[in-house]
């Protein structure tokens, strides 16, 4: 599999003072599903933003398909191709979406990508039913649910049929049902040959669906990157991390120690 996005030596700061992202080297695998795990605060939003062109590096190289991604290169005609390629969900859906109704919202992508009228509607008609929320086509924005308006952000994004699919936090602020519904989705995307990368700090996710993963300490760079099954089975590095803590309690006499996790599914 070729490498569809690659980001050499990356640094980034916030107004020059604040350090976000250290020396993070990272490739990812055209039509892989790839997970970046860290607590809050370590700079994955950040560098989902780098990815999608949102902010540029201040040190370092970003590679989409193999051309350089920069400010200039954005301009220059790598913005549009960028665009219409990959899509970026959200970990707040209120931030994304703007339209008067959710049907508004899924006709904006394809209308600015100059899609025939026709081929708009039918898009947009395909991706309510892939969804399930045709009954909600016509619903006012103000008027969804956070789980309604999370799927309607997802819809927005798909209308664009996008080759890959950037999501911050995609179990935020969901019901279970609701998580369970995204997580099929994202199964379902990754076979039907979608790049997925996602950011997490839920470590049942990342086993559930074994993605490539890409570890960030609170030092903002990249500790280890591996299988999911190498990096759940590294406790030490989990612990150094944040993401696993030890938890001690006594029996009497005796001590007994348990790790504890940022689950949200439990197996029996």
């Amino acid at each position: 599999m070729e490498d569809i996005i690659v980001l050499e030596n990356i640094n980034f700061s916030y107004h020059g003072k604040i350090p976000a992202l250290v020396n993070i080297n990272l490739s990812v695998k055209k039509g892989g599903m790839h997970a970046i795990i860290g607590l809050n605060g370590s700079g994955k939003s950040t560098l989902l933003h780098i990815i999608n062109a949102l902010i540029f590096p201040d040190s370092g190289e970003v590679f989409f398909q193999g051309d350089p991604v920069s400010e200039k290169s954005m301009r220059d005609g790598l913005g549009k191709q960028l665009r219409q390629r990959m899509g970026y969900i959200f970990q707040n859906p209120d931030i994304q979406l703007f339209c008067p109704t959710v049907f508004d919202e899924l006709m904006f992508a394809p209308l600015q990508l100059n899609l025939p009228l026709e081929t708009a509607y039918e898009r947009v008609g395909q991706t309510l039913s892939f969804l399930g929320i045709e009954s909600l086509k016509d619903r006012p924005i103000f008027m969804l649910s956070g789980g309604e308006k999370k799927k309607v952000a997802i819809a927005a994004v798909l209308t664009m049929n996008p080759d890959v699919l950037l999501i911050d936090e995609p179990l935020a602020s969901l019901d279970p049902k609701t998580q369970t519904f995204f997580i099929d989705l994202l199964l379902e995307l990754n076979q039907a040959g979608k790049t997925i990368i996602f950011t997490t700090h839920h470590l049942d996710l990342i086993d559930h669906l074994q993605p490539q993963v890409a570890v960030l300490s609170d030092e903002h760079t990249i500790r280890k990157t591996g299988t999911a099954a190498e990096i759940l089975s590294d406790e030490k590095l989990l612990i150094d991390v944040g993401l696993i803590h030890e938890h001690v309690h006594k029996h009497g006499n005796q001590e007994h120690i348990h790790y504890h996790s940022h689950y949200v599914f439990h197996k029996h």
